[in-house]
């Protein structure tokens, strides 16, 4: 469960960063075009991109904390039982192999 919540974390920051990307691009096309309303809009839509920056600056983070605290807790688990984890690296390949043969 915890891995497929990092996967789904990781995928909302590359959502995030895709949404901010087509945002910045999309304010860039209006740039030549005038008016009050759309002065106003733009400004708003800055704003609001500024901040959604800066929180998915935290959840990349956040995300990388994790995944180094992962991967520190994984190899400190392997090195404190190497038989275990080789048995139950063999077995998960064992049955991958088997799942993998029958297609």
């Amino acid at each position: 469960m915890n891995g497929e919540s990092q996967n789904a974390r990781e995928r909302l920051v590359q959502d995030f960063q895709t949404v901010i990307q087509d945002a910045e691009d999309l304010l860039k096309a209006t740039a030549g075009q005038t008016g009050e309303k759309i002065e106003a809009v733009r400004a708003r839509a800055e704003q609001n991109l500024r901040k959604a920056r800066a929180r998915l600056d935290e959840l990349q983070g956040d995300v990388m904390e994790r995944t180094k605290a992962a991967a520190k807790a994984t190899d400190q688990l392997v090195h404190e039982n190497p038989w275990q984890s080789v048995a139950l690296a063999t077995a998960v390949g064992f049955l991958v192999g088997i799942m993998t043969g029958r297609r």
